[in-house]
């Protein structure tokens, strides 16, 4: 514990400036704490996976996970609402993986899997009632994440089809979606596919996109300016047939970090996480990796170079933009993103939902 608090203390003297482009260093100055991180777990009364995640607020976060099933709280977890939609019974094992939300009322939720099994919903009542915007009609898509820039735009990416990466966009806040034209997605490689497990292989920061991938040999990462043109550039991240990049998070045009590994062998700890300075055009492996497989990574607004990455074996943080990783806790979660300039949350198996405040 004193070796954590040190760290945490030796962000107190100063940004973190040789990990930022050099027009930005010195711009931040608000460190974390001297206090050591610690999840608070909240009762959600429920026993299913939730691997969709999204916080308003300190006190409004919506969930959605396994068997159709989506939670709201308005009182940061004190008590949890069951706002799902309701389901036929040939739907009721609907599998939701992404949720955006922008208010106690209004949400996006994505459900995944082969054919009419990828959906999207939307909610404007609290979850009261919901439209189903998206029925995928294509027997060979699989829609793995969504994202919005701006509670209009969004895209969701399904895994490659005809040998690319499918996208749908929204310009309406999700009340329709139409296929970006292909032609501007690199080829995808042999086995390339996105992995469905935190909602972060689709991410959005300051007007740009990147893409997460993995599947085979090659783990890569796909950026745009505009959601239609895209590059690809190799993440430095091990890939293979269940190992690749699962997260993906930018904290603005120029500093991004990628986390991911191998679901099946999750203890394995080389190889599985990058940083970017420059948009994510190179990437370079971590001098110390997180201790483990880790599917959702978030940066924490207001710190430096202070991001926590989770997973089925624990949570690290890193202060200095992904370069190096430190455990401090080793519950499962599958997801998490922070809000705010003290509060994160995160969500995974078994109902699992915790809360963490930094100082």
């Amino acid at each position: 514990m004193a070796r954590f608090n040190s760290l945490l203390l030796a962000l107190s003297v100063g940004c973190l400036a040789t990990s930022l482009p050099p027009h930005l260093r010195g711009a931040e100055n608000t460190q974390l704490g001297s206090s050591s991180p610690a999840w608070r777990l909240t009762p959600t009364g429920s026993q299913q996976r939730f691997r969709g995640l999204a916080p308003v607020s300190g006190d409004v976060v919506w969930i959605a996970g396994t068997n159709g099933t989506v939670l709201k709280t308005v009182d940061a977890g004190r008590t949890w609402e069951s706002v799902g939609p309701a389901l036929g019974l040939e739907d009721v094992e609907l599998q939701f993986r992404d949720v955006e939300a922008w208010s106690a009322d209004s949400a996006i939720i994505l459900s995944i899997g082969e054919g009419n099994a990828s959906r999207i919903y939307g909610t404007k009542d609290g979850g009261k009632s919901w439209s189903l915007s998206f029925t995928n009609n294509d027997s060979a898509a699989f829609y793995d994440c969504l994202a919005f820039e701006t509670p209009e735009h969004g895209l969701a990416m399904s895994d490659p089809v005809d040998g690319r990466y499918r996208l749908i966009e929204t310009v309406n806040g999700g009340s329709s979606w139409s296929i970006v034209d292909p032609r501007g997605m690199p080829s995808a490689l042999d086995g390339e596919a996105g992995f469905a497990a935190s909602g972060t292989c689709l991410s959005t920061a300051a007007g740009r996109w990147y893409l997460a991938s993995g599947g085979t040999s090659a783990a890569r990462i796909y950026r745009s300016a505009d959601g239609h043109k895209w590059d690809v550039a190799n993440s430095s991240i091990a890939g293979g047939s269940a190992a690749g990049v699962f997260s993906v998070a930018f904290k603005d045009a120029h500093r991004g970090l990628a986390v991911g590994g191998d679901y099946e062998t999750p203890n394995k700890t080389e190889s599985i996480s990058a940083w970017s300075i420059d948009g994510g055009v190179t990437w370079q492996p971590s001098d110390r990796f997180p201790g483990g497989y880790r599917s959702g990574a978030s940066w924490v607004p207001g710190f430096c170079g202070g991001a926590i990455a989770v997973g089925p074996t624990g949570s690290d943080l890193t202060i200095d933009g992904g370069k190096t990783w430190h455990a401090f806790d080793n519950g499962s979660f599958d997801s998490i993103e922070c809000v705010g300039r003290h509060v994160c949350w995160a969500a995974g198996e078994l109902g699992r939902v915790g809360r963490l405040t930094l100082d």
